[in-house]
C-alpha cells in the first residue's frame, strides 16, 4: 500500500512544491485561560502554516549546561537544524550539520535569567518551542514590521548583535524557565542584550496560572535595537493573533498585566516613529508595524471569525475602516467555557455558513473545495513585501492548505504530574488530521512525529499519513471528508480521550517511575494506532474514489446487493457555469 502511495502523493502534491517557502511562517495562535476553559486547564493552541517546512515533532531531552549555548538560524525546509547537540532526533545522517550562528556563555545566560539553571528542562519542540516538562506552553505567530534585519554575529559601532530569532528564543525559554512571567522577563533580557532580527513575532507564553502575550521587532538603531511588550490575558478570557501584533497602547503602571523593554520609548523617539506630543500615548502596533500581514482582512477575517465562533454575542462586524481597528478586543469571554476539542474544531473552519464561506462558489469547484492554491498573480502566501499591487485575493482562512501542524498545550492546575501537562499534536492540515495527545512527562515520542521531511516521501512518518489523505480528499472533497475522514477522525479523537481517562484512572497517584512509563508506552501505541488506521483510510478512498466514480467494494456480493460502482457527476449548479451547455447534443452548427 506504503509502495502505491509513494507514486500517488508524487503526483498529487507536486505542485504544492513550487510554494515551498523559506521565510516567515503565516499562523494562527490561541490562548484559553484556565477560567476560559470547560475543565479548568490552561491552554496554548497553534497552527503552524509553514508550507512545507520541516514538520517534525522533536523531544529534547534535558543536559547539562555548561560551557556555552549554541545558536542557530535555521531552515524551515527538513532538516531545520541539523546538530548532535539537541538529542538523537535533531541528527540527520547525509545533511550537512547547521553551522553555529552565536556561542553564549552559560554564565552570562544565568546572570539573565537571575539564577543558575545547570541542567536544561527536557522539552517538546518543533519549528518553535512548543512545552517543557514544568508544563510551560508556547504558541507562536508571525507580523510584518516596519524594520526585518537580517541576523548579525558580529557587532561593530553601526550594526548591533542580532543573534535570536523565536524560534531559539523560545527554546532558550523552555530550556530554563518554569513559570510564564519568569520566561517573558528571561526572553526580553535576552533580546536586549543579543538582539532581534527578522520579522515581527508574538509568542503566546503560559503557565497554570498566568497567560501573557509577547510581541518583539527590531528597530533601527544600533543602541535601541532591539524592543517587546507583553500583555497578560484576565483569567476568564480568550485570546487569538493571526499574523498582526494584537497589543494596542501601553500600559505603564501595571506591572501585574503589562511588561515592555525599557528601549522602547527611547528607541521610537529617537528613530522619530513615535512622538508623544503629536501622537498621544504609544500605540505599538500602529507605532512598529505596517498593520496587516499580507493584504486587508488576510489577518483580521481570522481575528473576526474566531471571537465571534467564541462568543457571538459580542455582534463583531468582519468589515473594518484600516488595518489597525480596534474594533476586535484584546481579549474577550466566552459565551461557554471551551474544551480541547472545541478549540480543534476553532481551527478546522473555513467560514463556513458566512458570506466568506470556502466551500461555496466556483472556485471551491463542483465538490466544495475550500482549499485556494497561489500562483504568479497572487505570489506567496507568505509575501509582506511592501508596497505590492495585487489583482486580487484570496481569503485566507484559518485550517489552510499549506499547514503544516496544529497543537494544543493543555496544563491542568488541579492535577499532579506526570497527569498535569499535555499536549494535543495534529499533523498536516487541521480540518483533515487528527489530534494526538502526548503527556510531556514522556521519556520518548513515537519515532514516527520525529522523523521525515516533506521533501522525500517518507512511510513510516506521520505527516505523510495526513498529507496524503489531505490531498487525496481534494478529488471530491465533500464526499470524502464527511462520509469518510471526519466519521473516522471522531472515533479515533475520542479514543483517545477515553485513554486519558482511562490511563488517570489507574495509575494516578502510582509512583513517579512507573507512572511515566506507562503514560509514555501508552501514548506511543495510541499514536501508532492512530496512524495505521489513517493510512488504511488512505487506501480505502483510492480505491473506492478511484476515476471519478464510487467504488464500492463488492457491493454485488452484499445482503441485498447494490451497485459496484455509481457515477459521482457534477452538480447541475457547477454545468451551468461551464460550457456544458453548449456541448455537442445533436449534428447542428451551434
Amino acid at each position: 500500500m506504503k509502495k502505491l502511495i509513494i507514486f500517488l502523493t508524487a503526483a498529487v502534491t507536486g505542485i504544492l512544491l513550487l510554494v515551498a517557502a523559506g521565510s516567515a511562517l503565516a499562523c494562527t495562535t490561541m490562548i484559553i485561560t484556565k477560567g476560559a476553559s470547560a475543565d479548568g486547564s490552561m491552554m496554548v493552541a497553534h497552527s503552524d502554516d509553514d508550507e512545507l517546512g520541516d514538520q517534525r515533532f522533536i523531544r529534547v531531552p534535558s543536559r547539562i549546561q555548561e560551557g556555552s549555548r549554541p545558536i542557530y538560524t535555521e531552515l524551515y525546509r527538513y532538516p531545520r537544524i541539523n546538530t548532535k547537540e539537541r538529542g538523537p532526533w535533531y541528527f540527520v545522517e547525509g545533511y550537512p550539520i547547521t553551522p553555529v550562528l552565536y556561542h553564549i556563555p552559560y554564565e552570562e545566560i544565568w546572570s539573565l535569567l537571575g539564577r543558575r539553571q545547570e541542567n536544561s528542562f527536557a522539552y517538546f519542540d518543533a519549528s518553535y518551542g512548543v512545552m517543557n516538562e514544568m508544563n510551560l506552553m508556547i504558541g507562536e505567530c508571525t507580523n510584518g514590521a516596519n524594520y526585518e534585519p537580517e541576523a548579525n554575529a558580529v557587532k561593530s559601532k553601526d550594526n548591533p548583535l542580532r543573534v535570536f530569532y523565536t524560534q531559539e528564543l523560545s527554546r532558550m525559554a523552555l530550556e530554563n524557565c518554569s513559570n510564564a512571567r519568569e520566561a517573558v522577563r528571561f526572553m526580553g533580557a535576552l533580546l536586549e542584550t543579543y538582539g532581534y532580527f527578522s520579522t515581527g513575532e508574538t509568542l503566546l507564553v503560559a503557565d497554570e496560572n498566568e497567560a501573557w502575550v509577547m510581541e518583539m521587532c527590531a528597530l533601527p538603531d544600533p543602541v535601541y535595537h532591539s524592543v517587546w511588550v507583553a500583555k497578560r490575558v484576565p483569567d476568564g478570557e480568550f485570546f487569538v493573533a493571526a499574523n498582526e501584533f494584537r497589543i494596542r497602547f501601553l500600559e505603564k503602571d501595571n506591572p501585574e498585566y503589562f511588561m515592555y523593554s525599557p528601549m522602547l520609548i527611547p528607541g521610537l523617539k529617537k528613530i522619530g516613529w513615535w512622538d508623544e506630543s503629536k501622537d498621544g500615548p504609544v500605540d505599538w502596533l500602529k507605532a512598529v508595524s505596517p498593520g496587516e500581514y499580507n493584504h486587508p482582512y488576510y489577518s483580521l477575517r481570522r481575528v473576526w471569525r474566531v471571537l465571534d465562533r467564541v462568543n457571538p454575542d459580542l455582534a463583531l462586524s468582519p468589515w473594518v475602516d484600516d488595518g489597525y481597528t480596534f474594533d476586535y478586543p484584546f481579549s474577550i469571554k466566552p459565551k461557554f467555557k471551551l474544551t480541547a476539542g472545541d478549540v480543534f474544531d476553532l481551527y478546522r473552519d473555513h467560514y463556513e455558513g458566512t458570506e466568506f464561506d470556502m466551500t461555496k462558489g466556483v472556485a471551491a469547484g463542483p465538490y466544495g473545495d475550500p482549499h485556494r492554491f497561489v500562483g504568479p498573480y497572487d505570489g506567496n502566501q507568505n509575501d509582506v513585501t511592501k508596497g505590492k499591487t495585487l489583482s486580487g485575493a484570496w481569503e485566507r482562512s484559518i485550517s489552510v492548505f499549506y499547514q503544516g501542524y496544529t497543537y494544543v498545550c493543555q496544563t491542568f492546575p488541579q492535577k499532579e504530574d506526570p497527569f498535569k501537562g499535555l499536549v494535543w499534536f495534529g499533523p498536516d492540515v487541521s480540518y483533515t488530521t487528527v489530534f494526538n495527545p502526548f503527556y510531556t512527562k514522556m521519556s520518548d515520542l513515537p519515532a514516527t512525529y520525529q522523523t521525515g521531511g516533506p521533501q522525500q516521501f517518507a512511510g513510516d512518518a506521520a505527516w505523510w499519513a495526513f498529507n496524503f489523505v489531505n490531498n487525496w480528499s481534494r478529488l471530491n472533497f465533500q464526499l470524502m471528508t464527511k462520509s469518510e475522514i471526519i466519521p473516522l477522525r471522531k472515533v479515533l479523537e475520542q479514543s483517545s480521550t477515553e485513554l486519558l481517562a482511562a490511563l488517570e484512572a489507574d495509575y494516578y497517584g502510582a509512583p513517579a517511575g512507573v507512572a511515566v512509563a506507562v503514560l509514555t508506552e501508552a501514548c506511543k501505541e495510541n499514536a501508532a494506532s492512530v496512524l495505521d488506521s489513517w493510512w488504511s483510510l488512505a487506501g480505502e478512498l483510492v480505491a473506492k474514489y478511484s476515476d471519478g466514480y464510487l467504488n464500492l467494494p463488492n457491493g454485488e456480493f452484499a445482503t441485498p446487493p447494490i451497485e459496484p460502482t455509481r457515477n459521482i457527476g457534477y452538480p447541475s449548479w457547477w454545468l451551468d457555469n461551464t460550457n456544458y451547455r453548449k456541448g455537442p447534443t445533436d449534428y447542428k452548427m451551434k
